[in-house]
């Protein structure tokens, strides 16, 4: 993958996460710290998940490698279009009673990261599918997950959870573009990119 192609997968596997930062922020503006804190649990979490689903994509890698390319377009392209779905989809009441009420315990803001990171488990088996370099790509999915999370608590009391679902929809369109390139370049339709 290009570092053009990872930016873009880094900055759409954050969407949710930033989604449900600003959302946390919107309801009321946390301290510095509380913000960076949150950062940490998301970026380590998103970046650790991706190389769990590498882990698993390597295992079956060899049993489908005629149609890996299908497989990496079909989860990228499943990913984007549920983060595409979900962001045409109102405030959850939950997360929203939650955002609040302020409630944000380690073991909500645990559960919230691994919920918004599930997805990148599955872009992981994709990646692995691809030969793509895991270890790169998880650091700077966890980064930027890490920035995105951080500035979306405190910036979510300025620009409200709306904002957050404008994010979570370009993250999904961007998914189901890089899994259409990584097709249309094993199909040699276009020439590879690196």
């Amino acid at each position: 993958m290009t570092p053009l192609s990872i930016l873009v997968l880094s900055l759409s596997m954050s969407t949710d996460a930033f989604a449900a930062a600003v959302g946390r922020g919107a309801s009321h503006r946390p301290a510095f710290a509380t913000a960076v804190r949150n950062g940490l649990v998301f970026g380590v979490i998103e970046a650790i998940t991706p190389i769990l689903g590498w882990g698993l994509g390597l295992i079956a890698a060899g049993l489908v490698e005629k149609i890996d390319h299908w497989i990496a377009f079909g989860l990228l392209g499943a990913v984007g279009l549920k983060m595409l779905w979900e962001a045409f989809q109102p405030v959850d009441a939950e997360d929203d009673a939650a955002a609040r009420t302020g409630r944000a315990g380690a073991m909500t803001l645990i559960a919230t990261a691994v919920g918004t990171s599930i997805d990148a488990a599955a872009v992981g088996v994709g990646l692995a599918f691809i030969g793509a370099n895991i270890w790169i790509i998880a650091l700077s999915i966890g980064c930027t997950t890490f920035l995105l999370t951080t500035l979306g608590m405190m910036i979510g009391s300025a620009v409200g959870a709306r904002f957050g679902k404008v994010a979570e929809g370009l993250g999904g369109m961007a998914l189901i573009g890089i899994g259409t390139l990584i097709l249309l370049e094993h199909l040699h339709v276009i020439g590879q990119a690196g």
